[in-house]
């Protein structure tokens, strides 16, 4: 039998919010519940590592294709900024994702998405390092 879980996904959330909160701890669906905690955890991993990603393409744009920058590649990166400030703030502990290691695995991603929008050969090896993700300043302003 299904189970609401995989029916009604937002019903079963509701429903285990309030058995939680009116503390019926029998009837919570720990093995589900277990699961999606385990998942919040990923997501907000991946929301950083998306803003370094991106942060990622961007810089490759601007320094492979110095021709076509634009204010909007400087203001992507940012926002990404911006957004990886907020997501420390709230996780902390996300800053182990702030490695050498982790941008390597972004920037094979982040080339891939560069060289469909530009038809470049971007270098294989990633050239930046995570200051340059983070604090990095533009060569030439817009």
């Amino acid at each position: 039998m299904e189970s609401l879980y995989e029916k009604d996904y937002a019903d079963w959330a509701e429903q285990m919010a309030r058995k939680l909160q009116d503390k019926c701890f029998n009837e919570l669906d720990i093995e589900n519940l277990v699961e999606e905690i385990k998942d919040l955890s990923k997501r907000e991993r991946d929301k950083l590592l998306s803003s370094i990603r991106l942060i990622l393409h961007h810089l490759l744009k601007w320094d492979y294709q110095s021709l076509k920058r634009s204010r909007s590649w400087q203001l992507t990166i940012e926002r990404e900024r911006n957004n990886i400030d907020l997501y420390l703030e709230d996780s902390p502990s996300l800053r182990k994702y702030l490695c050498q290691e982790w941008v390597e695995k972004m920037y094979r991603n982040a080339r891939l998405d560069a060289i469909k929008e530009t038809e470049l050969d971007l270098p294989q090896d990633c050239p930046y390092q995570i200051q340059d993700i983070l604090e990095r300043s533009f060569d030439k302003a817009i």
